[in-house]
């Protein structure tokens, strides 16, 4: 039985002219005799098709398999890019790494060194040490005895013999005489009643005369009466008289190892004291114990001279060279004339060095 579908198919062609013309163009006529040939030509066509299509789907295959294979390569590819790059960080640290162990090695050999040379340094110290303690226990022992006892004094007796030389070698340098004559006068005529440190003792008068230092005459009135009639080269022989006892003073001080209260800046006739004045802030009960004493007291210059001076400060100078003079007096025994003598305290300190009694004095 016909398939209807068949049926309208041909309905179709038939009634289509267009197909049938197309139909009738792409028909080609074959002779019998050329069928077997025109067969053959078909089968072999066929067969050169399937062979293709066997071989495309052979490409196919080995293309996916490249796909894949290069797939992998480049996975392993950045795999090993980044196991490279973990490995030049990790010879960047260890560089880091040695470096800093080179560093640390020098500096433990430094280190080394220096312990090694304050470990010699102690030990030359203890040997040193030792030996000090072998001799202070030799002198102590040798003290104990008599005789070490009367070496002792013999020593101390040597060295203010020496003492007393020297001192008195002070003495020839710096002559201090006195000149009786008609119009005798104080050295100092006046000074303030009251003062920041005070008076230790109380001014003596004494009539001998006028004192004077290498013929010098020290005379205080320019002083406390300066106006612009005072006569230049009276000040200007003062502020020399003041340099040749503050020299004098620093020469004793130093062979009688005593430090000055207030220590003296030499300049010859333009020479200064010392006063360590302490701090303006607070007092010195508020200041810790702690607190080294040159870092709260400040020392200020105060002139032996009235060139371009204040009056005051340079008579206050006087007074805290007066205030020296009486500090070597009481170390060797003796009590000072008062402030307002600065050239008779002098010449009682020399003449006590230079005495018997400073060598028998134990």
């Amino acid at each position: 039985m016909e398939n209807p579908e068949q049926r309208d198919q041909d309905k179709t062609l038939i009634c289509d002219p267009t197909q049938i013309n197309a139909t009738q163009e792409n028909e080609k006529i074959i002779e019998w005799e050329d069928f077997g040939h025109e067969l053959a030509r078909l089968w072999s066509l066929t067969s050169a098709l399937k062979e293709a299509n066997e071989k495309k789907l052979n490409l196919q295959e080995k293309l996916q398999y490249f796909i894949q294979v290069k797939t992998e390569s480049l996975t392993r590819l950045n795999e090993l890019e980044e196991m490279r790059e973990r490995l030049v960080a990790r010879k960047v640290m260890m560089g880091n790494m040695s470096t800093r162990c080179k560093v640390a090695t020098e500096d433990a050999k430094k280190q080394e060194k220096m312990l090694s040379a304050e470990l010699r340094s102690w030990l030359v110290a203890g040997t040193s040490l030792s030996v000090a303690r072998k001799r202070l226990q030799e002198s102590n022992r040798t003290l104990n005895e008599k005789r070490g006892y009367i070496k002792l004094k013999n020593m101390q007796r040597k060295l203010r013999a020496r003492q007393q030389y020297m001192i008195s070698q002070v003495s020839l340098l710096y002559p201090v005489k006195s000149l009786v004559g008609p119009a005798q006068e104080e050295e100092l005529e006046s000074y303030p009643s009251s003062s920041r440190l005070g008076n230790s003792s109380v001014s003596k008068p004494i009539n001998c005369g006028t004192l004077t230092i290498l013929g010098l005459h020290l005379t205080m009135r320019p002083f406390t009466k300066m106006s612009f009639f005072t006569d230049k080269k009276e000040v200007q022989k003062s502020a020399t008289a003041l340099g040749y006892v503050a020299h004098a003073v620093s020469l004793i001080a130093s062979y009688l190892q005593v430090p000055l209260r207030y220590p003296l800046r030499l300049g010859g006739s333009c020479s200064y004291v010392n006063d360590n004045v302490p701090p303006a802030g607070p007092t010195t009960l508020d200041l810790s114990w702690k607190t080294p004493l040159s870092a709260t007291v400040k020392p200020v210059e105060f002139p032996l001279f009235l060139k371009g001076q204040d009056t005051t400060r340079a008579a206050y100078a006087i007074f805290l060279l007066s205030k020296d003079i009486e500090q070597l007096l009481n170390f060797i025994g003796e009590d000072s004339l008062g402030p307002r003598h600065l050239v008779a305290n002098l010449k009682e300190l020399l003449s006590r060095v230079q005495s018997s009694e400073f060598i028998d004095t134990s």
